[in-house]
């Protein structure tokens, strides 16, 4: 340090102010006269102990000046109590809120961070936000008494940047022992902050959800607001095919909390810990006189098998998130990437058996699994909303290294006809899938959409209409195969020759018809056969038009007037659909211009 003092001082005075100076700030100091440019007293430290090198004597040189060694520097009493506050907050939500989770099987939701964001290939990066709403309740603003309601730490809401398996993710998870989970004002800041930060990096979001909704003695601020909970919704529509978001709910979500896991684009709820519901089952019975629990107003099973609304079902926290490191191996970081793929495995069972699998017989079930399970790699097939609308199968998987998204029909469910619910679901399934780059392969075996007065009135057309949508509009490469029997709409909404797929395959028990042999003989010959009295003679003449009906439409006839692209033997069918996907992977499609459809 070099300090210059007055011209008229003496060296006595320069050689004191060197040596206070030196020992205030820990390092030599150079005391220049006036305009001299050699100093006239230097006081020298000794590194690293703060003693003069000279024992204190005026030193009038310039040479050997020590550098300040700052190893035996500690932290600071400020940052220390830092620190202490940053532990506080760690700590969560009252103690006996804590004591709570094991009974209710869930673990704390820094314990469940560690469980998600720790190991070789994931870790948390970096919180944001913990200090939001500090001075609501910490000692040193309003003095809260851990013992009661009234700690918030982080306001009760996590948001943190997190590596998931090898992946950049954004997660927000909510602390149930804050004020059960609910939110509040800057809570909810953070959760538009993380959400509007992955418009911008392009990478998924995950939401650990378990919240009691809004905080409602605190909705003044938040609610109703420009940037308040209703923008959660939004930034949920901005995101949608933008990246993935993915929502795990850990217990009730309820009301405006609900609503986050119905926006995501895929949902994992958890067996006996999580529900969702427009309203809690107290609220039910003022407004209706239901008299209602949770888990049958909406537990997993309610949203697994009626609404649909569910995904998955973990069966625990653990295997929550291996459902979801598992999910997220299908999908890109964002809509302008491409899937990842893996080094291909062998499929789980041999392609020779396909074709002994599908009957030939078009009214004979069978279970479309067994062909798939000959088709994709081994270990790879992945299924979404598996109980419900269950005679659509929607799936991911990987053909030779590839994802790719199945939509199957299954016979061994309902003959594979297409009601409203599995038409609802396979239309999702393929919009999500087109979204994210992920090429789709239809497996066709169904007489069509059901008839009949009940499917009518759960809007069979209308989500027939839907699924039709999904398939005319998804750009992504497509590909269909007629595994059997492809009858009325039905191969409309499988992808058919009209839907622009890249090929249409043919497996030689395949037929394509307006409608089965069967209904089809009775709608033209129905009053010819009436006038025959002898049955057997009936019979014969019945069977005789089927005959003639099926070679029709039998998939040679469809090849030869080049209806369909090929027939291949079906134990081929595996390395066939590898080629085609891999020739197709970078085919460019487009839609017309305009704002958008008017189908949702």
């Amino acid at each position: 340090m070099r300090v210059r003092i007055a011209a008229g001082a003496d060296d006595d005075e320069a050689t004191a102010i060197a040596a206070a100076l030196a020992e205030h700030v820990g390092e030599t100091v150079e005391v220049y006269r006036g305009n001299q440019s050699e100093p006239t007293a230097v006081h020298e430290i000794e590194r690293g102990t703060g003693i003069p090198a000279d024992g204190g004597s005026n030193v009038d040189s310039g040479e050997g000046v020590a550098e300040r060694d700052d190893g035996d520097l500690g932290p600071s009493e400020r940052e220390q109590r830092l620190r202490d506050e940053i532990a506080d907050i760690l700590e969560g939500g009252p103690e006996k809120y804590k004591e709570q989770l094991p009974e209710e099987g869930k673990l704390f939701v820094r314990d469940r961070l560690e469980l998600w964001f720790s190991g070789e290939d994931s870790e948390l990066r970096f919180e944001d936000g913990k200090f939001a709403a500090f001075d609501d309740w910490h000692p040193s603003g309003a003095e809260a008494d851990e013992d009661t309601d009234d700690r918030l730490p982080a306001d009760g809401l996590i948001t943190a940047a997190a590596t998931f398996e090898g992946r950049d993710v954004h997660v927000m998870a909510n602390d149930y022992t804050v004020k059960r989970g609910s939110m509040a004002a800057k809570g909810v800041e953070k959760f538009l902050r993380m959400q509007q930060r992955a418009l911008k990096t392009g990478n998924p979001v995950f939401y650990l959800m378990d919240s009691s909704g809004g905080r409602i003695d605190q909705q003044t601020g938040f609610f109703a607001n420009r940037e308040g909970i209703g923008k959660y919704y939004y930034n949920h529509s901005m995101l949608s095919g933008r990246v993935p978001q993915i929502c795990v709910l850990y217990g009730p979500s309820i009301a405006g909390a609900a609503y986050t896991p119905v926006f995501a684009d895929f949902t994992i709820m958890v067996e006996g810990m999580s529900a969702m519901a427009i309203a809690s089952p107290r609220m039910v019975r003022m407004v209706t006189g239901e008299d209602i629990d949770l888990q049958e107003l909406g537990g997993p099973q309610v949203h697994m098998r009626e609404s649909g609304s569910a995904d998955l079902i973990a069966d625990d926290e653990d295997h929550a998130r291996e459902l979801v490191a598992q999910l997220i191996t299908y999908l890109p970081d964002n809509a302008d990437e491409k899937p990842p793929k893996r080094e291909p495995t062998a499929p789980a069972k041999s392609p020779d058996g396909i074709d002994a699998i599908v009957p030939q017989q078009p009214n004979k079930g069978y279970d479309m699994t067994d062909v798939i399970d000959r088709i994709v790699d081994n270990g790879s097939y992945f299924e979404l909303r598996a109980d419900y609308g269950p005679e659509i199968v929607t799936a991911y998987a990987r053909i030779d290294g590839r994802p790719v998204g199945i939509v199957a029909n299954q016979p061994a469910h309902r003959a594979g006809a297409i009601f409203p619910d599995a038409a609802e679901k396979a239309a999702e399934f393929i919009w999500k899938s087109d979204a994210f780059n992920i090429p789709l392969l239809y497996l066709c075996d169904t007489p069509g959409f059901m008839a009949g007065s009940q499917v009518e009135k759960d809007g069979i057309l209308e989500q027939g209409k839907k699924m039709i949508y999904a398939t005319s509009s998804a750009t992504v490469p497509k590909q269909t195969v007629v595994v059997r029997k492809a009858y009325g709409a039905g191969i409309y909404a499988m992808g058919g020759p009209a839907y622009d797929p890249e090929s249409v395959i043919g497996l030689p028990s395949g037929e394509i018809a307006i409608m089965g042999p069967e209904a089809a003989i009775n709608a033209v010959y129905a009053r010819k056969l009436s006038e025959i009295d002898d049955p057997e003679e009936r019979e014969r003449l019945e069977r005789e038009l089927r005959e003639e009906y099926r070679e029709d439409i039998d998939i040679h006839r469809m090849a030869s007037e080049v209806i369909i692209d090929e027939i291949v033997p079906p134990s081929t069918l595996r390395k066939e659909l590898a080629a085609r996907f891999d020739f197709y992977e970078d085919i460019e499609k487009s839609l017309p211009d305009k704002k958008h459809g008017t189908i949702l």
